[in-house]
């Protein structure tokens, strides 16, 4: 009967993790940066240091979410392991990347 019953793929589990975890941390970075924004009369000077360390964990949590989709693509390569995680954390981790990436091309568009 233990036969039939396969086990979670550790990778897609990971993935999973990973997945959602990058999208909070990268919501949270642009949570900040329209408070910073909105709060500075004027708006942020580019080159403030408040800029440059939104830009750096942007950045940073971009690669965590593509080592996320990395781990979900491996876990699907994986054989006789269950997938809904690594699926799940597919999934996740290309949303965590091409919202920002969406939203950043709409405030180019926008703004310039």
């Amino acid at each position: 009967m233990s036969e039939l019953i396969k086990k979670h793929s550790g990778l897609g589990i990971a993935s999973f993790v990973v997945g959602i975890a990058s999208g909070l941390l990268l919501l949270t970075v642009f949570v900040i940066a329209g408070i910073a924004e909105t709060s500075t009369p004027g708006g942020i000077d580019e080159k403030s240091p408040i800029a440059v360390f939104i830009g750096l964990f942007l950045f940073l949590f971009l690669g965590v979410a593509l080592v996320g989709l990395v781990l979900g693509v491996a876990g699907l390569l994986q054989k006789d392991r269950e997938k809904v995680f690594a699926i799940l954390g597919v999934i996740f981790s290309a949303i965590a990347i091409l919202c920002p990436i969406l939203l950043v091309l709409v405030g180019l568009a926008l703004g310039g």
